[in-house]
């Protein structure tokens, strides 16, 4: 939906309501989460994610080696 198409009544909320309903949109999705369904692709792709990570070896990487990565320093 671009700005154009969302009712006018939702857009001309201030940003704060806009947010909180946005809250109340996702809450009542994950409310109904047992409605939601992979797909076989995303099935499969979570599967190989998986499979990669428990062949890695690696546990990933510590809080201070990930923030020297990307802010740099010691």
């Amino acid at each position: 939906m671009t700005h154009s198409t969302l009712p006018p009544e939702i857009r001309n909320l201030p940003v704060p309501e806009r947010v909180a309903l946005v809250e109340q949109i996702w809450d009542s999705i994950a409310e109904d989460e047992a409605e939601f369904q992979l797909t076989d692709a995303q099935k499969a792709e979570l599967d190989r994610r998986l499979a990669r990570r428990g062949s890695s070896g690696t546990r990933g990487s510590d809080w201070a080696a990930v923030k020297r990565r990307i802010v740099g320093g010691p």
